[in-house]
């Protein structure tokens, strides 16, 4: 299973330096997959969480391909309707050949209301916007002379009914955003219902959970995957595993944007999990 971390490209502290640090300190302790979200305009409802200045995933992804040399790329999740498909398609490609790749693309419909306004899209239609650009997507890749022949893994945000489907029917894996246990297992049941309906692949898990690490456990039910201590993290991680996850993001961001202009709160907790990833990696990987 392979652990990843969703950096923080947005925010006060967010500049080129702080970008380059995230990268190299992530990939410094091992971790396989870096990813990073998206936003364009920076309206009051994407600000109120994710403030300015937002780096843009494809041209932050390809910066940080070239001071990076073995961590996988990926954005979680790019809003598909933002983008006319065949850019999308391009993007994605000239960044994945031009990494040595290295990209996933993961991708969801959007929650931003005023973000689709001032784009001038209608949000009401973003699911079958979002389904549209995925069928567009995977039909511009069959042109292998065009965008290459590698094929891209596609991760598929959402858990509403809706987006379950559309994994089934466009994703690779379905990649769920900071849910609890219980909600996992019920999404991947109801996955391979749809899946089995369909007689469709079911698609990998690859959820990114919290990373909230504290001194004392945290109980009730609204718990996330991932807070907690490090028992408990490393409890959820083993959980995942057994439930088939091929990758699973850790986000270390606790909502307050001020957490971007000193990070090594984030840090020093992504270097415990990593440290009690290496010996647990060997315990429980066949040999």
């Amino acid at each position: 299973m392979k652990i990843g971390v969703n950096i923080l490209n947005f925010g006060p502290g967010a500049d080129p330096g702080m970008l380059r640090s995230w990268a190299r300190t992530v990939e410094g302790l091992g971790y396989d997959l870096l990813m990073v979200s998206d936003h364009i305009a920076i309206t009051p409802d994407v600000a109120e969480r994710y403030p300015a200045p937002f780096y843009e995933p494809f041209t932050t992804l390809s910066w940080l391909a070239g001071v990076t040399s073995r961590i996988g790329l990926g954005t979680t999740v790019l809003i598909a309707p933002y983008r006319h498909p065949l850019l999308t398609a391009r993007m994605a490609a000239n960044l994945d050949a031009l990494s040595g790749g290295r990209l996933v693309l993961g991708v969801g419909a959007g929650w931003a209301r005023q973000e689709f306004a001032a784009l001038g899209l209608p949000f009401e239609r973003r699911g079958r916007l979002t389904d549209e650009h995925l069928q567009a997507l995977r039909e511009a890749w069959a042109d292998t002379a065009a965008y290459g022949d590698r094929r891209i893994p596609v991760w598929i945000g959402g858990h509403s009914d809706a987006g379950l489907r559309r994994a089934v029917r466009f994703g690779d894996a379905w990649h769920p955003l900071r849910r609890t246990l219980p909600q996992l297992r019920e999404g991947a049941a109801r996955l391979k219902e749809y899946a089995d309906e369909q007689r469709l692949p079911v698609p990998a898990l690859a959820p990114r959970i919290a990373l909230r690490l504290t001194a004392a456990p945290v109980g009730g039910p609204d718990r996330l995957a991932g807070e907690g201590t490090i028992d408990q993290i490393m409890d959820d991680l083993d959980r995942l595993r057994l439930m088939g996850a091929e990758a699973v993001v850790l986000d270390p961001y606790g909502g307050d944007p001020h957490e971007t202009t000193h990070p090594q709160a984030a840090w020093q907790a992504l270097a415990t999990v990593a440290a009690h990833l290496s010996p647990h990696r060997a315990r429980t990987e066949p040999s």
